[in-house]
């Protein structure tokens, strides 16, 4: 039996999901949660709740859809304890998102971030797009 590959999953695609699922972010995520393992911690899903309460999303997406997202990804996801933090990206906010691959111990990270993009290979866990993702067999 194959392992799964554990995923850390930026915010902005989580949200394409439930926004656009036919995306190419929408997919790889789908992908993601159908094939690897999906990690979160306790910022990364504070974050994407903060994000997902805004006003901005109400004409695309119910507070109850989202309620129901949030609680979906919180039964497949798996959440990591976070102990050790890093400093490294131009953007601090995404901080949190290497601070997840790294106590995760994650196999990838899959993003459009052009900031965390940029570290590619960090700590030796690869970073690619959403694309790269898909195409991957």
């Amino acid at each position: 039996m194959k392992t799964r590959e554990r995923l850390v999953v930026d915010t902005n695609a989580l949200i394409s999901r439930l926004l656009l699922p036919q995306s190419i972010p929408g997919r790889a995520v789908r992908k993601a949660v159908d094939e690897g393992r999906v990690l979160v911690s306790e910022v990364t899903l504070a974050e994407l709740a903060e994000v997902l309460s805004r006003a901005k999303f109400d004409p695309y997406v119910t507070i109850e859809e989202r309620q129901t997202f949030m609680r979906l990804l919180g039964r497949t996801a798996e959440l990591v304890p976070i102990t050790r933090r890093v400093q490294v990206c131009r953007d601090p906010k995404d901080d949190m998102i290497l601070d997840l691959a790294l106590n995760g111990e994650a196999h990838l990270v899959i993003t459009g971030d052009r900031d965390l993009l940029a570290l590619d290979p960090f700590e030796g866990i690869p970073i690619i797009t959403q694309s790269a993702y898909l195409e991957r067999r």
